[in-house]
């Protein structure tokens, strides 16, 4: 089984994830925008059971351009977000948070329609307006 590992800048906020993401993808919302600083977030969906988080966090509540509310966790010390969760099915982590770049593409590109006309997306990816 697959263990992936991801922590905040600091090392103080840190996650494990247990087997193969259930969803990679890169949102080009302008709210992922600004909570990321990019162009664009890129996140991997894993089942809650299989995450096991340490550390502190605090945590930060908007209203996504999908009407859905997220529930962003980041470092109280570095600032980084570590995970974020819309339900309680799945923790949704940054692929930045892991620093590997072995990680899977992103397979799912959603909000397009506020993508930077410059950023690429992986080939074979599900493209989502």
């Amino acid at each position: 089984m697959n263990v992936h590992h991801a922590s905040c800048s600091c090392g103080q906020l840190r996650l494990v994830a247990h087997g193969d993401p259930v969803r990679v993808s890169m949102c080009h919302c302008y709210a992922c925008q600004r909570r990321t600083g990019s162009t664009y977030g890129a996140q991997a969906r894993f089942l809650t059971e299989n995450v096991e988080i340490t550390g502190l966090s605090t945590e930060y509540v908007r209203v996504g351009e999908s009407g859905a509310a997220a529930h962003f966790h980041f470092c109280p010390a570095c600032g980084a977000t570590v995970y974020y969760w819309f339900d309680d099915t799945v923790r949704a982590v940054p692929v930045g948070a892991f620093a590997d770049n072995t990680f899977p593409p992103p397979r799912i590109s959603v909000w397009e329609e506020r993508m930077h006309p410059w950023v690429s997306v992986p080939e074979g990816a599900e493209r989502m307006a």
